[in-house]
This record gives C-alpha cells, structure tokens and sequence, in this order.
C-alpha cells in the first residue's frame, strides 16, 4: 500500500504541480496530434477504414507490450522512463513535422511508434504519483490531477483544430517541443515515498503477477473491464472527422471543438471532484456514470445540431470523468507499491487501450453501416454492458467507500 506521510513535507507540493504540469503537457500534446492525423490522414483517404486504423496502430503496442513495460515501470527508475520516452516521442513529432514524403502509411508507422512508447511511459507514469503523494491526501490528488490532464484535453484539440489550419507541420513541432518539455521537467519532481523496487527474478510468474493481482481483486477487475467494454463499445471519438465535415458541416476548427467537449465535461467534474471527494456510495455512482455514457452515446448519434452533438459531449465527457477518478482510486489504493507498475500496465492495457480498439471499431463498422449507425450501435451495447454487469460484479455495484472496496 502507499506509505503514509505528512502532507506538510515542503517538497510535496511543488512536486506535485510539476508532476500536474507533465501529465498536462503530455495529454495536450496526445490530443493535438490526434486532431492532426485524424484530419489529415482522413484528407489523404477519405475512408473511415483508415480513421480505425490510426486506432489500431495504437492498440497493438499496448498488447505486445503490456506485461514488459509494467514489469520495467518496477524495476527501473520511472521518472527516468517517462523522460526517455518523451525524448523519443520528440524526435518523432520532428521526423513528422520536417519529412516531405507524409503519407497514409507513414503517419500509420508514426503513429505505431509514438504507441510503443506511450506504453512504456503510461503504467511509469501513473505509478509515480504515489511516490510523490501521502496516502492520506491521494484521492484529492488523483482528481486535480486527472482536472489537470482534462484541461489540456480541452485545450489540445482546439488548439490542435486552430493550427491545422494551418498546416499539420505547425502542429507536430508543437507537439515536439511540449514532449521535449516534459522529459526535462520530469527530472525535477522530488520522490517523497521511495519507489520500492522489484527485485524478483524474472520470471512467467512475475510478468503474469499485475493479471493475478487483479483477478484476486473483484471489485478492481469489475472496475477496469466495466471501463474498456464501455468505451469499446461507446466511444465515438473515431468517427468525429467524419461528423465534422460531412454530417454537421464545420471543418477542421469545429472538430477541433467537438474533440475539446468531452475533456471540458471530464474537467468539471475532475474540478468538483478535487474539492469534494466522493465518500458514499462509489459503486452506485460508478455504474450511473456509465449509464449516462451510453445514453448520451446515443443521442450523440442522431444529432444533427453542432451546439446539440457539442453539449452531449460535454455531458459524456463529465460521466467519463467520474469513472476515470472512481477507477483511478480504487486501483492505486489496493495495489502495494512494488506492484503499481505490473498493475498499472494491465489496466493501461484495458482502459488506455480501449479508447484505440473503440477506433478500430468504430472506423470498421462505420465502413460497413455508415457513421451514425456506428455510434448509434456503440450506445445501445454500453447499455447491454452494464446490465451484464449487474450480474457478473455485484459486489462493485454495492461499494459504498473506497476503504470499504478492500474484499
């Protein structure tokens, strides 16, 4: 569990804001360029097909590397992880901005490699908050940091959109100096509660050791897998570029808003969340914030209304973020330090990664059935999910605290 220490120790805080500031600068950076390769790799193609790709070019690293990077995030320092990969991210948002020779398949190969790192640097990353957080104070600091992050999600696809416009090379060298930013400033923030290192020899039982944690966790597993089948079936996030220019008719700046909706929602949330952590009834809150998911999925839909499909966003994205605090919580809670990193990659594996294979999915059955369709499919099975879900976790549903999840 995490070691228990004053909140008053001068260095917790201002680590804390850098620490804030990295993960800002990280998702900003992340949604920018997702604007960029959507529209621009949708410009090239004109096919939903390749919308779904970009998804699944990043769904693949997560799984070939999951178990290996979480074991690494145990093992090694992870503030000197997070700082290698987004050196490495930087050289590629360069390659990306100054190449003359962008195509399709050469954003895909990009995109491939910016996923392997990111999965090395995501389970290193969450798992450091810990070590810079008391535990007593580690729920405020899960949700302002999760507000953090949602305000760059906010500002990044607008941002990103405004740019395009542009041109993408503006928004790659951008994003390269915002991921060169993040590798120097990870450096400064101070470990309060020391990393506990694995020291076990390496072997098929410890790289398989985060999957056997969580399943001796009901209410965790429930939590993380209530989350990936929700967003695999519900995310709509894919087919935006498609909304955008050929069903509600506002170019690249208007997808850069809608793309903004759902974070400002998150934000408002992370925000109140911050301020008043929820302290009965987390279960309850949690599958409401889902069924919110789903409904707002469906009217999203049939929206035909660019004000309409961008207040329905704004919605979604506040039942997102409930569930983003809720599983954070509970994950980093349960789990002893030495395993955070095993434990954090197999839940990057299954929330992180959704929102990828979502893509792929959704590009695929857009391709097939149209976009609205798609979408509208997506919403009606989060609903099935969390109906299954009643039955196969119960005892998540009925979580009332967070200290009282521990089964």
């Amino acid at each position: 569990m995490l070691h228990k220490k004053t909140s008053n120790t001068p260095s917790y805080r201002k680590s804390l804001t850098i620490y804030m500031v990295v993960r800002l600068s990280i998702m900003f950076t992340t949604q920018m360029v997702s604007v960029a390769v959507g529209w621009q790799i949708y410009a090239i193609t004109k096919s939903a097909f390749y919308l779904g790709l970009v998804g699944l070019v990043q769904f693949v690293p997560m799984v070939l590397l999951t178990l290996i990077v979480g074991m690494i995030a145990d093992r090694f320092n992870r503030k000197t992880i997070i700082c290698l990969s987004e050196a490495a991210q930087t050289v590629i948002f360069v390659f990306m901005a100054l190449g003359n020779f962008i195509s399709s398949e050469t954003i895909l190969i990009a995109v491939f490699l910016l996923g392997i790192f990111n999965a090395f640097q995501g389970p290193a990353l969450q798992s450091l908050l810990p070590n810079i957080v008391p535990n007593d104070d580690f729920t405020r600091a899960a949700a302002g940091s999760t507000s953090a992050s949602q305000v760059a999600m906010v500002a990044g696809p607008a941002i990103g959109g405004i740019l395009y416009a542009f041109g993408p090379k503006i928004v790659y060298l951008i994003a390269g100096f915002y991921s060169l930013l993040s590798a120097i400033l990870v450096l400064f923030i101070y470990v309060m509660n020391e990393q506990i290192k694995s020291r076990e020899p390496v072997t098929l039982r410890l790289v398989l050791s985060g999957i056997s944690f969580i399943k001796s966790k009901p209410v965790v597993m429930g939590a993380i897998l209530l989350d990936l089948f929700a967003v695999l079936f519900g995310g709509a996030t894919a087919l935006l570029p498609i909304y955008a220019e050929n069903i509600l008719n506002v170019g690249s700046i208007g997808l850069g808003v809608l793309r903004s909706a759902p974070a400002i929602g998150a934000a408002i949330i992370s925000f109140i969340l911050s301020r008043r952590p929820l302290q009965h009834n987390v279960g309850h809150i949690l599958f409401a914030a889902v069924l919110c998911f789903s409904i707002t999925t469906i009217i999203f839909a049939v929206s035909k209304s660019f004000q309409l499909s961008f207040l329905i966003l704004i919605l979604l994205g506040c039942s997102d973020g409930i569930s983003v605090v809720i599983r954070a919580t509970l994950v980093q809670i349960e789990t002893p330090n030495a395993m955070l990193g095993r434990v954090n990659s197999v839940r990057q594996l299954f929330t992180g990664t959704s929102n990828q294979l979502g893509e792929f999915e959704s590009g695929i059955t857009a391709n097939w059935f149209g976009a609205m369709p798609s979408v509208l499919i997506g919403g009606i099975g989060t609903l099935l999910i969390i109906l299954l879900w009643f039955r196969l976790f119960p005892s998540l549903y009925h979580v009332d605290q967070f200290d009282n999840s521990r089964h």
